[in-house]
């Protein structure tokens, strides 16, 4: 646990130098500021299709650091001096997930709030975005890393990971939008179950991956 624990902080660390933690944030709002120039300032159409908007924000901010996540480490053999530890990949990565969600899942929710204010968005709406973001960030974190995984060591990894990621992603965007309207008990279950299973599967999907790129 101790071993866990220093691989979130030194991810962490690193997301925090390099200015990783604030891009979400930044482009969150950025999107959210221009959105209203886009459709027009009617309050009422703002409302009904801010919701949505903020979820593909959500979605596009979770793929901006992909490309640091893995590739960085792999090419400077800092998994390789890991896995000498003792330290298996699953750990590894299970440990980048952690970081990775902490870095960006928290502050996003956080940022929704001021963005949402400037979509009009109703107070029943944000109870409910805040929601689905909190079920859905940890399921953005993990496939934003898994596909991390399979990119890394592969030239315009990050363009890659993002081709990659939007179509698996299209079902929590679906789900996610989904949570906005009435009756949403339904769409939240699902986003939390493909939350889960993803969550579930990356740390083994992507120690493997890690260890095929090592191979």
């Amino acid at each position: 646990m101790k071993r866990f624990l220093l691989l979130v902080r030194r991810d962490l660390r690193q997301a925090w130098t390099s200015g990783g933690l604030w891009l979400p944030v930044a482009f969150l709002l950025l999107v959210a500021s221009l959105y209203p120039f886009a459709v027009g300032p009617d309050a009422a159409l703002l409302a009904r299709t801010g919701g949505g908007m903020l979820w593909i924000a959500a979605l596009l901010a979770s793929l901006l650091p992909v490309d640091r996540l893995v590739g960085p480490d792999m090419e400077a053999g800092v998994l390789d001096q890991i896995a000498l530890r003792g330290i298996g990949e699953e750990a590894v990565v299970s440990a980048k997930l952690a970081a990775h969600w902490l870095g960006f899942g928290p502050p996003l929710m956080i940022a929704a709030l001021p963005a949402a204010a400037l979509l009009k968005l109703e107070g029943e709406t944000i109870l409910k975005l805040e929601a689905g973001l909190a079920v859905g960030t940890p399921a953005l974190a993990a496939l934003g890393l898994l596909v991390a995984t399979l990119t890394a060591g592969l030239r315009s990894s990050g363009a890659l990971a993002g081709l990659l990621a939007l179509p698996l992603a299209v079902p929590l965007l679906i789900f996610g939008a989904g949570t906005l309207g009435d009756g949403s008990g339904a769409a939240i279950k699902f986003l939390g179950a493909a939350s889960l299973l993803l969550v579930a599967i990356t740390p083994f999907a992507g120690g493997a991956a890690i260890r095929a790129g090592r191979e």
